[in-house]
């Protein structure tokens, strides 16, 4: 999952080398957490939260394939 929601980020910014994902495995879930720069913060946010929420639903349709469930949270 790290590497998916890793590439979709750099795609997505003006300074792909500041993106940085950081997977964290709980329980039952596993937990996607991006960091990128104060710039880029918008376009990986976008309007009314719309490319957070495809980033969030690619990256669920994809680890429901593997049967695990997963969160993606955008860091300040």
């Amino acid at each position: 999952m790290k590497a998916l929601v890793e590439f979709i980020a750099k795609s997505l910014v003006d300074h792909p080398d500041e993106v940085s994902v950081t997977e964290i495995e709980s329980d039952h879930e596993l937990i996607c957490q991006i960091t990128v720069a104060e710039q880029d913060m918008g376009r990986i946010i976008g309007k009314q939260g719309r490319i957070a929420k495809a980033i969030r639903t690619v990256t669920k349709a994809a680890a429901t394939k593997k049967g695990i469930k997963v969160q993606v949270n955008i860091l300040e």
